[in-house]
This record gives C-alpha cells, sequence and structure tokens, in this order.
C-alpha cells in the first residue's frame, strides 16, 4: 500500500494563498529586480551632462541662438547693396553746357554755308545727351534737360548763322549785329520759320534723349 499523500510544503517565498505570483522567489521573472536595475520610467533618467538636448542645433557654433535675435543666419540672403546715386546736378550743368558749345559749332557751321541741314541739329542734339548721360546717367531729370538744352542749343546755332549771314551782308562785325541788334535777328528769323526749321529742333531734342540712352 502507498503512503497517503503529504501535503507539500511551499516552497520558501512560495504562493500564498493559491496566488503562484503574489511572492516569487529571488531571481525569478516576479520577483524583486536584482540591484542596479532600473525601476520605474526608464525613459524619465536624466541624460548625461554636455549630451544635447531640445533644439539640435541650439549652441551649435555658426548657428543662431536665442541671444542672436535679429542677426541674419547661415541662410539669410544678403541685403541688397544701396542704388547708385546719378549725379543729377553735373548732368544738369554738363547738358548746359554742351549745348552752349555745340549751338556755337552749329551756327557757325550755318553762316559759313548759308544754308541748313537736319544732320547738323540732330549731331548737337546727340552731343549734349551723351556729355550728359556719361556724367549724369539716365535719370529722368537728366533726359529731360538735355532734350530742353539741344532745342535751345539749335535755336541758339540758328540765330548765330543768321547773324554771320546779316553781318556779311552788311559788311559789319559779327559781334555788332548779334548783340546790338539781336532782336532784329530773332524777327527775322520768326519770319523766315517754316516747317523744316521746327522739325530741325525736334530732331535735336529726339537725338539728345537716344545720346543719354546711348551713354548710360
Amino acid at each position: 500500500m502507498q503512503p497517503p499523500n503529504q501535503p507539500q510544503q511551499p516552497y520558501p517565498g512560495g504562493p500564498v494563498e493559491g496566488n503562484p505570483y503574489a511572492a516569487a522567489p529571488t531571481g525569478t521573472p516576479y520577483g524583486e529586480q536584482p540591484p542596479g536595475a532600473p525601476t520605474g520610467n526608464p525613459y524619465g533618467q536624466q541624460p548625461p551632462a554636455g549630451a544635447p538636448t531640445g533644439n539640435p542645433f541650439a549652441g551649435q557654433p555658426g548657428q543662431p541662438g536665442p541671444d542672436q535675435q535679429g542677426q541674419p543666419g547661415p541662410f539669410a540672403p544678403a541685403p541688397p547693396a544701396p542704388p547708385a546715386r546719378s549725379n543729377l546736378a553735373v548732368g544738369v550743368l554738363v547738358a548746359l553746357g554742351a549745348a552752349i558749345v555745340a549751338g556755337i559749332l552749329y551756327g557757325v557751321l550755318l553762316g559759313s554755308i548759308e544754308r541748313e541741314f537736319g544732320y547738323a541739329a540732330v549731331g548737337v542734339g546727340f552731343l549734349v545727351g551723351f556729355a550728359a548721360g556719361k556724367l549724369g546717367g539716365a535719370n529722368p531729370v537728366v533726359i529731360a534737360a538735355s532734350a530742353v538744352f539741344s532745342v535751345g542749343g539749335v535755336y541758339f546755332g540758328q540765330l548765330i548763322g543768321y547773324a554771320m549771314v546779316m553781318a556779311d551782308v552788311a559788311h559789319v562785325p559779327f559781334s555788332e549785329v548779334f548783340f546790338d541788334h539781336f532782336d532784329a535777328v530773332t524777327s527775322i528769323w520768326k519770319e523766315e520759320a517754316d516747317f523744316m526749321r521746327y522739325l530741325f529742333l525736334a530732331l535735336g531734342a529726339i537725338a539728345a534723349v537716344g545720346g543719354v540712352k546711348k551713354a548710360s
């Protein structure tokens, strides 16, 4: 006969009251954790000193930090260079001086050959505009001044040509006719003015605009 079944003794630290997970022995996956094992949230530990946290670019050399507000970053576009300022005063004065010189040359040419032609008026306007555009740039003020002064230069040259012809006919000095009888010269110019004469004035202004654009 076999001896009656003896009640088995629970192993030390074994289950209590039928619960196999109440107190598992040490070293089992249900018992206490071995010394040094992480407890709680494994991601709650603080990173070691010096490790980067938060923004990976924070504190990096060459990167803008919080104390560099308003400073351009490494990829910020460079500010545009300020536009060069044209010297308007010089351009206008040059246009005036060129108109006077070109007008005198134009008048001497007209008085010598005693006739007018459009190429000379175009040359006056282009010379005025080119000289002004070289020093004043293609500014609207310079363009307008060149056109106006070129018209004045062509008109001034025509008066000089008339005075030279009148002085030659009257056998008197040119200075006497031009300065002492300037009103008579202008009156004759108005009486003999026709469409072609006004066209020459317009051609001078157009050539001046082209000269400014060519120079700039």
